[in-house]
Order: C-alpha cells, then sequence, then structure tokens
C-alpha cells in the first residue's frame, strides 16, 4: 500500500502526480486530519472539505511564488501539511506548536496571518495591486468560504477589485452555506423573477400539465426544482459576479480533483479578476463531521470511532450561563432580543433561538451591521443583546461609539471569550475590549467574577438607560459563593487584609483570593476587592480601601497599557501608596492553554503572590 504523505516532497511532486495518485493522496489527507485533530482537537469539518481544492491549488500554481491567501484561516490544515509542516501535526495549537491558523514566521508558503473573516479578497488585491506597480508576473488567489461571504468587507473587495481589473483569482469555497444566503438581498433578483404573475401562472400551468403525464410526470415536476436551482447558480449568481467585473466560473465540483485543476488553469491564462465557485462538502470523508459539520466545525480532542470529546466538561460554561439566563429574562419581557453574528451556538443562544425564533437574529459575519441593527431595535424600544466574542467586536469599534454610546442607546453587548481563550492564539484572544469600551462615553462595562454574578448584571442591564458591555472568559461559569455586585459603579470587598490590598476584575478574582491564601503562609495579610464596574468606578470606594494599604496589586484580563490598573493608579496617585498593575503585557499573545499562558505572563495565584512578597514593605 501506497503512502503518498510520507513518501513524496510536497507541494513539488503534486505536480508529477497523476490524477489517479492524486486522489488516493486525498484520502490518505483526510485519514490523517481525523486521526491528528483526534488527539490535538482544532478545526475538523471545513479542513476536511478542502483537500481536493488545496491539493489542485499547490498543483496548479507555483507556490510560494504564487501567492495562496486563506480567508479566517481556519481551514489551512491540508495547506500546512503539504508545505512541510505534516511531523509537527502532533504540537498543532499547543503552546509552542504549530498555530491553527496561517502564521507567516511559520512558513514562507503562509501569506498573511489571518484568523478573522472576509479579508482575503481585500488582502488579495493589496498584493495584486503591488505586483503591478513593481513589475513582477506572479498569481495571487484568495481563497473565501465558510459563511465569510456573509462580511460586507468581502463585497467591498468584490467591487474595488472589478473596477480595479487587475489579475486575480477569487476561489469561492461554497461549503454547504448556500450562496444565496451568504450574499443575502444580493441574490434576490431570482426571487423577483419567480415571483411574478406571468412567472407563476406559466409554472401551475407546465405543472399541472406534466401531472397529467403517466409514470414519470411526477418525477419530470420533481426535477425542475434541481433545474430551477442549476439556472440560480449558473445564471444569477454568475450575473452578480460579472456584474461586479468578475469573469465567473462554475458551480465546479470541489471534490474532483482533474475538474478543479482544468478550471484552475484556465483560470490562471485569464486576464482581470476570475471567480472559481467550487461547491464542496463540509465533513466529507468522515461520517459524523458530515452529519454534524457544526459540532466538527471547531472540536477538542475526541474519539474517532465514537466521535465523544475526550475530555469531560465540568459545570456549565459562561457561554451557556448567559444564554439560560437571557432566555429568561425574555420569558418575562417581550421586548429581549437576541443578536448573533453567525455565533448562535459559540456564544449560547441556540436555546434561546429555538424558543423565542421571532426574537432571535443572526446577521452573518457582520459584526458591525449586528451594533447597528441592535441600535435601530433599541431606538424602536427594544432590548437588544448583541452576543459575540471579545476579538470579533473589535470589527464594529465605529458602530459601537456612533451608533450606540453617541445615541445613548440600551443596548446590552455580551462579551464571550473575553482575556486569553487558548489555542486560537493571537488573532482570537480577547485582550483589548476594556481598554476601548471604558473609553466610550455613556458606556457601562462590567465583568463578573463568576456565574450568578453574570446573571445579576445581565438583570442590571435590562434597567439600564443606556448601553452596557458585559465581558466574561471563555469557561466554566464558578460559583465562588460570594456576593455579587448588580449595578454600575459598584465594587466589593470580598476578603479583608493588613499588609497588602488585591483589586481584581472579572475572571480575575478567583486567582487572587488563592492568591491572598497563599500568602498566610507567609503571615502576610493580603484583601481583595471586586472591581465588578470597569466603567465607572467605583471611585469613593476605592479612594477608601487605598487609605488603609501600603500596597496594592492590581489584576485584570486584559491588556495594562489603558486598563483599569492604569486608572485605578491614576485614581491613587496622591496616595501614600505603592501600586503595582497586573495585566497582559502590550504585544500579542502565542497560543497555548489558558492556564500556561497564565503562569508564563505572571497572572496566576502563585505569581500574583509571589509580586507581594518582593513588594511588601
Amino acid at each position: 500500500m501506497s503512502n503518498y504523505l510520507s513518501e513524496h516532497n510536497f507541494p513539488e511532486d503534486l505536480r508529477k502526480m497523476d490524477y489517479d495518485q492524486l486522489e488516493l493522496l486525498s484520502y490518505e489527507l483526510r485519514d490523517f486530519l481525523v486521526e491528528s485533530v483526534s488527539k490535538t482537537g482544532g478545526h475538523l469539518a471545513s479542513n476536511l472539505g478542502i483537500v481536493e481544492l488545496t491539493i489542485a491549488l499547490h498543483r496548479c500554481f507555483d507556490t510560494p511564488r504564487d501567492k495562496i491567501i486563506w480567508d479566517v484561516g481556519h481551514q489551512s490544515y491540508v495547506h500546512k501539511i503539504l508545505t512541510g509542516r505534516m511531523q509537527d501535526f502532533g504540537s498543532l495549537r499547543k503552546y509552542g506548536g504549530i498555530s491553527g491558523f496561517p502564521k507567516t514566521c511559520e512558513s514562507e508558503y503562509d501569506v498573511f496571518d489571518t484568523g478573522h473573516s472576509s479579508t482575503s479578497i481585500s488582502l488579495g488585491l493589496g498584493l495584486a495591486a503591488a505586483r503591478d506597480m513593481k513589475g513582477e508576473d506572479y498569481k495571487v488567489i484568495s481563497v473565501i468560504g465558510d459563511g465569510a461571504m456573509t462580511g460586507g468587507l468581502a463585497y467591498e473587495a468584490l467591487n474595488n477589485a472589478g473596477s480595479m481589473n487587475t489579475d486575480l483569482i477569487v476561489v469561492l469555497n461554497d461549503n454547504g452555506m448556500s450562496i444565496s444566503r451568504n450574499i443575502g438581498g444580493l441574490s434576490g433578483s431570482l426571487g423577483r423573477i419567480t415571483s411574478t404573475d406571468k412567472y407563476v401562472h406559466m409554472k401551475t400551468k407546465v405543472k399541472k400539465g406534466l401531472s397529467k403525464v403517466p409514470v414519470v410526470g411526477e418525477s419530470v415536476i420533481s426535477g425542475l426544482h434541481n433545474v430551477k436551482e442549476d439556472i440560480k447558480y449558473t445564471v444569477i449568481d454568475g450575473i452578480l459576479f460579472e456584474e461586479l467585473g468578475f469573469k465567473y466560473i462554475g458551480p465546479v465540483d470541489g471534490h474532483d480533483i482533474k475538474e478543479l485543476c482544468e478550471t484552475l488553469e484556465r483560470a490562471g491564462k485569464l486576464k482581470g479578476p476570475v471567480l472559481i465557485h467550487a461547491v464542496t462538502q463540509k465533513g466529507k470523508g468522515y461520517s459524523k463531521a458530515e452529519k454534524q459539520p457544526n459540532v466538527y466545525h471547531g472540536i477538542g480532542a475526541f474519539d474517532v470511532d465514537s466521535g465523544k470529546p475526550l475530555k469531560k466538561t465540568s459545570g456549565e460554561s459562561y457561554s451557556s450561563a448567559f444564554g439560560n439566563k437571557l432566555t429568561q429574562m425574555a420569558d418575562k419581557d417581550d421586548r429581549v432580543i437576541a443578536i448573533s453574528a453567525a455565533m448562535t451556538d459559540g456564544v449560547g443562544l441556540e436555546g434561546f433561538c429555538r424558543k423565542n425564533p421571532k426574537r432571535f437574529f443572526d446577521v452573518g459575519i457582520a459584526e458591525g451591521h449586528s451594533v447597528t441593527f441592535a441600535a435601530g431595535l433599541a431606538k424602536a424600544g427594544m432590548r437588544p443583546y448583541v452576543a459575540v466574542y471579545s476579538s470579533f467586536l473589535q470589527r464594529a469599534y465605529d458602530q459601537i461609539l456612533e451608533d450606540v454610546c453617541l445615541q445613548n442607546l440600551p443596548v446590552t453587548f455580551c462579551i464571550d471569550r473575553a482575556g486569553v481563550v487558548g489555542a486560537d492564539g493571537e488573532t482570537h484572544h480577547g485582550l483589548f475590549d476594556l481598554i476601548y469600551l471604558r473609553s466610550m462615553p455613556n458606556m457601562t462595562v462590567l465583568a463578573p467574577k463568576d456565574g450568578p454574578e453574570l446573571e445579576a448584571m445581565l438583570e442590571f442591564s435590562l434597567k439600564s438607560d443606556g448601553p452596557c458591555a458585559i465581558r466574561y472568559p471563555r469557561g466554566t461559569a464558578i460559583d465562588l459563593g460570594m456576593e455579587c455586585a448588580d449595578s454600575a459603579g459598584r465594587s466589593i470587598r470580598l476578603r479583608d487584609g493588613a499588609d497588602a490590598d488585591i483589586w481584581a476584575v472579572g475572571s480575575m478574582v478567583k486567582p487572587a483570593l488563592e492568591a491572598a491564601e497563599l500568602l498566610m503562609a507567609d503571615r502576610i495579610s493580603a484583601g481583595v476587592v471586586n472591581i465588578a464596574s470597569v466603567s465607572p468606578l467605583d471611585e469613593a470606594f476605592l479612594m477608601e480601601a487605598a487609605d488603609d494599604f501600603a500596597l496594592l496589586v492590581t489584576v485584570e484580563d486584559g491588556v495594562v497599557t489603558g486598563g483599569v490598573g492604569e486608572a485605578a493608579k491614576a485614581l491613587t496617585a496622591e496616595k501614600d501608596t505603592k501600586v503595582i498593575n497586573l495585566g497582559w503585557p502590550d504585544q500579542f499573545i502565542e497560543h497555548g492553554t489558558q492556564e500556561q499562558l497564565y503562569q508564563k505572563y505572571g497572572l496566576d495565584a502563585g505569581s500574583i503572590a509571589d509580586v507581594i512578597r518582593q513588594n511588601i514593605r
């Protein structure tokens, strides 16, 4: 039995192999992906669906001279395997190992450090424009899919590319997300055609006549729907891209290597922008991922045979706690609206969606739109809750400031995955929300220490007259069994002390309490304050607390520069108190487990205790 993965030098040897060999290679790649990701966790379904397309891209183009840009980037595993990193896959997404996303520091084949959606066409167009200005002649290929066509940036880039008329190849990997859904109202032309009186009358007449034909009549009627879908793909969607200035090719079978190669080679000879529409199946080759592509989109280590996760979850997650509480609130108040930007399951809103389908909106990968959409709802008297990962909320800065804060509208931002998130690394850590949200006028920013406090803050937000942001970490919604803050501008003392005081924000309360326990062995008495309200700060309480201590240590799961600690330090500047700010340095943090990163950067209980020991007077 051949073993192409270990016997060949890729990607060069792809150009020497025949199509039968390439097909066998695709089977080996899928087996390797399932076996490897089952041990490390990662994005499985999307990579299983792009095996043949990745093979064809590296076969037809002279990489790394020709540039392939992967949108979002989590579908680049096959690309990494075929560009010299197969032996490193045991370290995928592990501390010190290879990233689950393209990284320019890993390989010359990785063109950009991508991790957020809908950017590849803009990036590719920039490369192509620079190539033309420098008189170079390499190819640029932007691969976009996994819902990224729901992002407005993709259409801005398509529009620009069509007008520039430079050589650029865009490959649309349509992996089960309907192209019609991805482009929303832009594909509504088909709906308008099929809803006219003339069309409806003609369709009814044809169906009535066909139904009288013995044996074959009904099957022909059924086939008409498929014909309509084919027309929709080849004519309606093709017209859309042609009108934007692209040469449209497709749809093509994204799992037929020969067809893909012939299409890519033809596209490479064309002048101007070209869009290739490849239809693929997400999760292909692993039946469990085929049946549940969303479940296997991003997954932890799992058993290959059963598909069940190897690590048992302990307790309710913050995402679930949020979703369950919001659903309860919606039962009592019909103004409550939930909004997701293509992350319904990820942010814990699947239950809300099932129970309140008319009050739930998934707007696609369009964070800016989700915020302004929420502003409109709030202006009309509703109480919208925008649930979003911290790193993705960055994409909507202007809309938060201009459309929500400036209008002082009661929109609540439920910010999941705040702080470090672990294996997804730099592009997904939520380290910057505190520094920009607390600077926005009218914005209340809250950070719960545990699950019960999250629920209390959600209840408060429903009564708030203005915008509110509640940020919480990835992981289990613990219950510390302590008093909860349930209003803006409030801090709570959780532990008395005499020698030093630890002022902790949100998820840092637990390690702060643990650090105080460790210090008791050294006869150091440390107090702990929960800064539950980041903005506004509880200035009177904090000023009073500062009078009693010679040493204050602030701890936050965010960047120190511009953070809560610096605000507390400025507040107490005239006090005879030494203030030390702990948080993340002013740099991008690598991937690794949360525990590994906390320890490395001095935010675990032991490190906090060490800082106090070293600075106690």
